[in-house]
C-alpha cells in the first residue's frame, strides 16, 4: 500500500500520473477492482481531489514492480534517469524528491521514453537550467517512423505555434510563431523507417509535429500520427526514445562537460 497526500485540487486520474507511475499503468484496473481509497473511502472512478485529501494505492506486487524509470546516472549534484513510455515526467519527479532534495529541469512529453535530467542542488539547478535555455545540451532522439524520406539526411526548418487550450502545436512554413530546426538522419528503410533525429531547438512536441509536418509521422503518435496506420498495425505505444544526451557546462557542472549519457531504451 501507498499513501499520498493530495498539495492542490485536481483530479484522481492527474494526481495518479503525476505522483505514482506505478499506479498510473493500472490505475483502470485499479477503480474497477476498487483498490483505491480517497480518505479511507473506496473509488471506482475518476474523482475530484481536494488539498489535504489522502490517497491509498493497494497495488499487488507484480504491479508495483514494473519499472517506471531507472537511474543511468548519479552523484551529489545530478539524476540522469531513464524513463519508460508511458510515464509523466512529474510522476519520475515525485518519485525522486521522496528520497531527498531534487529539481526539476526539463520535460519529456508522456509517451517519448528515454533520458531527463534532474539537479539535486540549487547550484546545479542554475546550471542545468542555464544550458537548456542556452541550448548547452545536445539531444539525440530514435523514433520509427511510418514511410521514409527521399533524403538520407536533412536538416529542416519551419515554424510551430501552439495552441494551449488544444493541448497541441502547428507547423507550418510561414514565419509564424516559433522557429524550429529538426536534423535527421534514415538509418533503416522500409514501410516504416528508422530515423536518428537532432534537436536544434527543443519546442514542445517538436520532434512529433515537426516529422508528421514533413510527411513521416511518428508510429504510434496518437496525435500527429497516421491514425488508419497505426489502427492497422496495432500501434499503440509511440515509438520514440530519447536515446542520447550531452551536456556542456561551466561551474559547478564543469566535471560533466562533454559527458554524454545512453538510453537503454529501445523503439
Amino acid at each position: 500500500m501507498k499513501e499520498f497526500i493530495v498539495r492542490e485540487d485536481t483530479t484522481l486520474k492527474n494526481f495518479t500520473d503525476n505522483t505514482y507511475a506505478q499506479a498510473s499503468f493500472c490505475l483502470r484496473t485499479l477503480l474497477r477492482a476498487k483498490e483505491v481509497r480517497v480518505n479511507g473511502v473506496k473509488v471506482g472512478e475518476d474523482v475530484p481531489l481536494r488539498a489535504g485529501d489522502s490517497v491509498r494505492y493497494f497495488l499487488t506486487p507484480a504491479q508495483e514492480a514494473r519499472q517506471a524509470f531507472s537511474i543511468v546516472y548519479e552523484d551529489e549534484n545530478v539524476i540522469v534517469a531513464d524513463k519508460e513510455s508511458g510515464v509523466n515526467s512529474e510522476a519520475v519527479f515525485s518519485a525522486l524528491s521522496a528520497r531527498g532534495e531534487a529539481y526539476f529541469i526539463h520535460r519529456l512529453d508522456r509517451n517519448t521514453a528515454g533520458l531527463i535530467v534532474f539537479g539535486k542542488t540549487r547550484s546545479a539547478e542554475e546550471e542545468l537550467l542555464n544550458a537548456f535555455r542556452t541550448r548547452q545540451v545536445k539531444k539525440v532522439y530514435l523514433g520509427r517512423v511510418v514511410g521514409c524520406p527521399a533524403a538520407p539526411h536533412a536538416v529542416c526548418s519551419a515554424y510551430l505555434k501552439k495552441d494551449a487550450k488544444a493541448s497541441r502545436v502547428y507547423v507550418q512554413k510561414q514565419p509564424v510563431g516559433e522557429k524550429i530546426v529538426t536534423e535527421y538522419e534514415v538509418l533503416a528503410r522500409g514501410e516504416t523507417s528508422l530515423l536518428k533525429v537532432t534537436l536544434h531547438t527543443g519546442k514542445t512536441h517538436q520532434i512529433r509535429a515537426h516529422l508528421a509536418f514533413l510527411g513521416f509521422p511518428v508510429v504510434g503518435d496518437e496525435k500527429y500520427g497516421n491514425e488508419a496506420f497505426n489502427r492497422a498495425c496495432h500501434a499503440t505505444r509511440q515509438h520514440l526514445v530519447s536515446k542520447e544526451l550531452t551536456l556542456f557546462c561551466n561551474g559547478a557542472l564543469a566535471y560533466l562537460n562533454e559527458r554524454t549519457f545512453f538510453s537503454a531504451r529501445t523503439v
